[in-house]
């Protein structure tokens, strides 16, 4: 170390004794902050000694409650409930017990706390893993009247209802219920059961009192359920013209997790009185104020709804959904603040009904309130083909055979003997469009590419000429996409097919699997369809074979865009409803017979001679063309000579 180097560390040290020297603390700043030290354990003791004190007087205080009669703490108990909610207060005090009333469809719980239906289970349906299927059940769901009484907010969930008798479990019998006459009005007119009423009631003063009465009927999903109000007059506020009836249920999943399965299908729908049915989104947590009159409002899934429906009508609600698309164990949270019309008579009753059941069509439009429309069936214009086509001849099968499968193959024939005309007609103009095929390539060749306009003059005059229509093939074809389309919809949402099992697909509702993968391919899933692999190829064959009077140099690209569409079918329908693919899959080997089987029946060589005996013809003009050559003669103007 040279000489500089310990110079510089000398000072340095320096430097720091005399600064440790200049900024020591005086006597008096020591004496100071001995003080604060002192003061602040003080403190730190009295508050600890305080909390001691409060921990000892609240044992004591433990000691002297436990100790205490009980009629002491019941008194105090009453009290307390009484400053909270008035005349009500003796009804918040009580123990929750639980009642059941069932028929043959469905068992109903209730709850003595707030009086309310605690759970439904449909009994003829179990969840997509064998367990039985409950709409909704637990203390997390909302049920009651909400209304303002002796300046407090009233909520009648909060409040212990009596038993109105002693049958704590209530069975409706019936006759034997033949299958498919579940839940059916004209069944139980031919043949009626007993019903079973229920009721719970809340006492406020001898002689006022809120009742709850529920009735259910023998082979029914409908529950009757009345609010009667008795001298509540003297306690609700008398500037209420409505009393709010507050409903909410967490829907839980039934059916097997897929990208087109119940989270695409379940949302709040409602009926206007006087009006369309409308709905809330299918894939976004949404919510509305509903200001005009209501007949009804579903909490709908997509094979079972729980609903609401008034005997006259709710003068307006407030709706709210929020989708729970990754919870494993719920879809939604539905809710609906529903007002109901109050008069503030001493004896008032409100009626209305809930439905607890599936989305079957016929069940659901029995009732006459468009309740069927809950069931997606498509758009505006293939609804009327599932409504009067599909239906009713699914239906119409389903009474003489139990396979589905089968079904569905018989479905699928009618259709196509149905369509049959169309597809000859089609076949008929295609083999027109191959016959003259040599003669649209030699006028292709003749043009070439640099001459657009006239090649496609001569195309069309030959086409005249032969009287070929070139849109003669499609116009058919465009008459069969309704029904097409109509199946798209039918088949996922058709409670029929709900684990209905064939060959190796276990629930034609949902996708068939073969293999399931261990990574997921965007757009397609993590499994593999049969149906679907089935439907593609067989699509793709039956393209193939339609193709060939195609001309491709004057639809250039379409050849190619035939060929895709049945791949990205497979990957749409990979997840979709396996009865679908399976019905597509037939259609196409239906589709493939009859093209063979037209031709051998539908001789080219006559069409080709007959084209030609065609172009000797003179050709003819069109009404249209003859009116406007008429039009073009009053008015003096001279028509270009051919």
């Amino acid at each position: 170390m040279d000489k500089k180097s310990i110079i510089g560390i000398v000072l340095i040290f320096l430097i720091l004794v005399v600064f440790s020297i200049v900024n020591q603390p005086s006597k008096e700043e020591i004496e100071a902050a001995k003080i604060r030290r002192d003061s602040i354990a003080n403190v730190e003791s009295e508050k600890a000694a305080l909390i001691l004190q409060q921990q000892q007087a609240e044992q004591v205080a433990q000691e002297i409650t436990e100790t205490a009669p009980d009629s002491v703490n019941a008194d105090l108990q009453l009290k307390e409930k009484t400053d909270q909610f008035g005349a009500f207060g003796v009804a918040a005090i009580g123990t929750e017990q639980f009642y059941t009333l069932e028929n043959n469809l469905m068992k109903i719980s209730f709850s003595s706390k707030g009086g309310r239906i605690y759970s439904v289970e449909l009994k003829n349906y179990q969840t997509h893993d064998s367990l039985p299927l409950i709409l909704f059940d637990g203390s997390d769901n909302r049920f009651g009247l909400n209304f303002f009484a002796q300046n407090r907010t009233i909520q009648t969930e909060q409040f212990y209802f009596n038993l109105v008798g002693d049958k704590q479990n209530v069975v409706v019998n019936g006759p034997e219920v033949k299958k498919g006459s579940e839940g059916r009005d004209k069944f139980n007119k031919q043949n009626p059961g007993s019903k079973e009423t229920v009721k719970f009631i809340l006492e406020v003063a001898p002689g006022s009192f809120i009742e709850y009465v529920y009735t259910l009927e023998y082979n029914s999903f409908l529950v009757d359920f009345d609010i009667n109000l008795q001298g509540m007059n003297q306690y609700i506020a008398n500037n209420q013209s409505f009393l709010n009836f507050n409903w909410a249920i967490d829907v839980p999943r039934q059916e097997r997790i897929s990208q087109f399965g119940e989270d695409r299908y379940t949302n709040i729908t409602y009926k206007f009185l006087d009006d369309e049915v409308d709905n809330l989104s299918n894939s976004k947590s949404e919510e509305e104020n509903l200001s005009t009159r209501l007949k009804w409002i579903g909490f709908k899934q997509l094979f079972f709804s729980s609903t609401i429906i008034a005997d006259e009508s709710f003068p307006n609600a407030q709706i709210k959904q929020e989708k729970r698309e990754k919870d494993l164990k719920y879809l939604a949270s539905f809710s609906a603040d529903i007002s109901l019309p109050y008069e503030g008579k001493s004896t008032e009753t409100l009626g209305m009904k809930f439905f607890y059941g599936p989305n079957h069509y016929q069940t659901l439009k029995q009732y006459g309130i468009d309740m069927e429309r809950q069931v997606d069936l498509g758009y505006a214009i293939v609804r009327p083909v599932n409504k009067y086509l599909i239906i009713p001849v699914f239906n119409f099968l389903r009474n003489y055979i139990d396979n589905f499968g089968f079904i569905i193959l018989l479905l699928t024939i009618i259709i196509k003997l149905i369509l049959f005309p169309f597809t000859f007609k089609s076949y008929v103009s295609q083999a027109k469009m191959r016959v003259l095929k040599p003669e649209i390539d030699e006028l292709n060749q003749k043009f070439g590419a640099d001459k657009v306009m006239e090649k496609q003059q001569a195309t069309m005059a030959l086409y005249k000429k032969a009287g070929v229509n070139p849109m003669g093939g499609c116009l058919p074809m465009l008459l069969q996409m309704p029904i097409l389309f109509a199946m798209f919809f039918f088949f996922p949402t058709s409670i029929e097919l709900r684990q209905e099992g064939f060959l190796w697909a276990t629930d034609l509702s949902t996708y068939d699997s073969i293999l399931n993968l261990p990574f997921t391919i965007p757009f397609y899933g993590s499994h593999v369809s049969l149906f679907c692999l089935l439907m593609t190829v067989t699509t793709i064959i039956s393209t193939a074979m339609n193709s060939q009077s195609m001309n491709s140099q004057s639809m250039p690209g379409m050849k190619t865009m035939m060929y895709i569409m049945p791949i990205m079918f497979l990957f749409i329908l990979n997840s979709y409803s396996s009865g679908l693919s399976y019905y597509y899959f037939l259609a196409n080997v239906i589709t493939i017979g009859q093209t063979y089987l037209m031709r051998f029946f539908v001789d080219e060589d006559k069409i080709h001679a007959q084209l030609q005996a065609n172009k000797k013809k003179p050709v003819q003009k069109s009404n249209f063309q003859k009116r406007l050559e008429d039009m073009a003669k009053q008015r003096g103007v001279q028509m270009p000579k051919k």
